[in-house]
């Protein structure tokens, strides 16, 4: 998943709080002073003290892609409620996740994404024996039953 695409995610999220941002913001802090060239970027401030020009910015994206996808509304929607009810430790696994994702073949990706939707159909012990069941199978195992498994579903 693109950087843009994570961003895309985090910005849904917020909007399901759309209720706080009718809630006037503190004031923004003032800028940090710019550190010396080559010194890593100083920390940005959390939502409330970002400014409004800043805000647009970042839901402005996800605007244009709510717009230009109609049929991918009801996706994102989702998505966004499921990251809101996500524990903090949830949500560090998922963009680990998300960032070992965004390193695969396209091979290992058709491989996970298959693996994902036949595990989220799982209880817990059915997903611990489908796991070993995995790392035991050869390359050729695993790709009859990749292909036995794949409804050729793009999410």
């Amino acid at each position: 998943m693109k950087t843009s695409t994570r961003l895309l995610l985090t910005v849904l999220l917020a909007l399901g709080s759309a209720g706080a941002w009718a809630q006037a913001a503190p004031p923004p802090p003032p800028a940090p002073p710019p550190g010396p060239p080559g010194a890593p970027p100083a920390t940005l401030p959390d939502w409330d003290h970002l400014s409004p020009a800043q805000r647009e910015m970042l839901i402005a994206s996800v605007r244009q892609r709510w717009n230009d996808a109609p049929e991918q509304r009801e996706r994102m929607l989702r998505h966004a409620q499921r990251w809101q009810a996500m524990t903090p430790e949830q949500r560090r696994q998922a963009a680990d996740g998300m960032r070992r994702f965004e390193h695969m073949s396209p091979q290992q990706r058709r491989e996970a994404k298959v693996l994902f939707d036949q595990m989220r159909q799982m209880d817990p012990a059915q997903r611990k024996a489908l796991l070993d069941r995995w790392q035991k199978m050869s390359p050729q195992q695993r790709q009859a039953w990749i292909s036995a498994h794949d409804d050729g579903n793009e999410r």
